[in-house]
């Protein structure tokens, strides 16, 4: 059998990748890894031509392979050899393509010789989430509620997420309900969560709470520039996505319009709802005066973005 998996998420794909190991109870020994970044497409048809010297199968998974992408990889591949194998496969091989951070390019030859005999799964046109945090706790237990107070904690990044988990559930141990406080006494706020409340609190016009996560991120070396170019790049993205919504655009075709992970659009949508285009316009433009003004010397960078939130 041939896959290819691909997706912003290099955690989806090492998801997929493993259930098939499960599925075929297949021994690390019988699993080999190549890079088409380094690697050349002839050792993957060599190892894919040849029989497993212990068991009657084997995998080999095959990374970057932007063969198939509209990305190019570092390497010229002659995907003439892989076209031959394809029409011969090996069916003691399992060989799984992947790669991140592009898409499948429908024109080449070599999408439309896989589609034919072999399965090619764009992995975040299926990315829920909240399923896959509740698949991550398993067998404990957590309400929506809660999966939404741990993402605004810790973000949408998958593998930073399962790393929390493993955490929580190592300290909950024979206790299977995930609570609140649970949460907030074991995970830590990331600067993109802070960042999102920030944009939550300075619209909403609630200074002193804008100012405490304000004082907080330059407390842990954040520097006042990087977080106004963030906070406008937050903020561009929300009135983005507000308006490619209204014209119909769907939420996978926004995250490659925005080049963000899917994951990503959680934050959005918690957001687009909440502020009207004018107002989200209005921040942009003020912050990119702000800009303007530190860099021209004009304000010290340490007290213009709190000047901004005194003065909105």
């Amino acid at each position: 059998m041939v896959y290819l998996f691909y997706s912003k998420e290099s955690f989806l794909i090492k998801k997929e990748i493993d259930k098939i190991i499960k599925d075929n109870n297949i021994d690390l020994i019988n699993i080999n890894t190549y890079d088409l970044n380094s690697d050349s497409i002839k050792d993957v048809i060599d190892d894919a031509e040849t029989f497993s010297m212990f068991d009657d199968k084997k995998i080999i998974i095959v990374n970057n392979s932007y063969i198939f992408a509209t990305k190019k990889g570092n390497l010229e591949q002659n995907t003439d050899l892989l076209l031959k194998y394809l029409d011969n496969i090996n069916p003691s091989t399992i060989l799984i393509f992947n790669f991140t951070d592009s898409k499948v390019d429908e024109k080449k030859k070599i999408v439309k010789s896989l589609k034919n005999i072999g399965v090619i799964k764009d992995l975040d046109s299926i990315y829920n989430i909240n399923s896959i945090i509740k698949d991550l706790f398993n067998p404990y237990v957590i309400n929506d509620k809660d999966i939404k107070l741990l993402i605004e904690r810790v973000g949408t990044n998958l593998n930073m997420l399962s790393c929390e988990i493993d955490k929580i559930k190592a300290y909950k141990d024979k206790d299977l309900t995930i609570t609140s406080d649970d949460i907030n006494k074991l995970t830590h706020q990331n600067i993109e969560a802070d960042m999102f409340l920030l944009v939550d609190t300075i619209i909403n016009n609630d200074k002193e709470k804008s100012i405490q996560i304000y004082k907080e991120l330059i407390n842990n070396n954040e520097e006042p520039i990087a977080i106004i170019i963030t906070l406008a790049n937050k903020i561009r993205n929300i009135y983005i996505t507000k308006e490619l919504l209204r014209k119909g655009y769907s939420e996978v075709d926004i995250a490659g319009i925005l080049g963000v992970k899917p994951g990503y659009l959680y934050y959005l949508r918690n957001s687009i709802n909440k502020y009207d285009s004018y107002t989200l316009y209005n921040l942009l433009s003020k912050l990119a005066d702000l800009d303007y003004n530190i860099k021209t010397n004009k304000i010290d960078k340490y007290t213009a973005l709190e000047l901004f939130i005194l003065e909105k």
